[in-house]
């Protein structure tokens, strides 16, 4: 499987929703939803864990990535992914790295590159 970078840095080939959409794998969802609604609060449906990967333009999103101002905000500049942004690293991204550190290290990687 090639290695799919969102736009923030998180690897979505890694992603569990991810992996369980290109596998089919109810199983597999089963697991993330009942997973995610405990860690994240929410009620998460075996339905709910479908996800082609952020970079998709016509496929299917998790709710949070369909919604995610990162994305959106990356698809509106034309950016194959914010460590190509002249605004790097703006709030958002910053407040998602205190979460994720290896999203930063991964668009940091990308950065030294440029």
């Amino acid at each position: 499987m090639e290695s799919m970078i969102a736009y923030c840095g998180i690897h979505c080939d890694q992603c569990p929703t991810y992996l369980a959409t290109v596998k089919d794998d109810d199983q597999a969802r089963a697991q993330v939803a009942d997973q995610w609604s405990k860690q994240f609060m929410m009620d998460l449906k075996l339905a709910d864990i479908n996800c082609d990967g952020c970079l998709t333009t016509g496929g299917r999103l998790f709710q949070h990535c369909a919604n995610c101002n990162i994305r959106k905000c990356s698809m509106d500049k034309g950016l194959e992914n914010c460590a190509h942004c002249d605004e790097y690293a703006c709030e958002q991204l910053t407040q998602l790295f205190q979460m994720i550190p290896y999203a930063k290290d991964g668009l940091e990687a990308i950065r030294r590159k440029l």
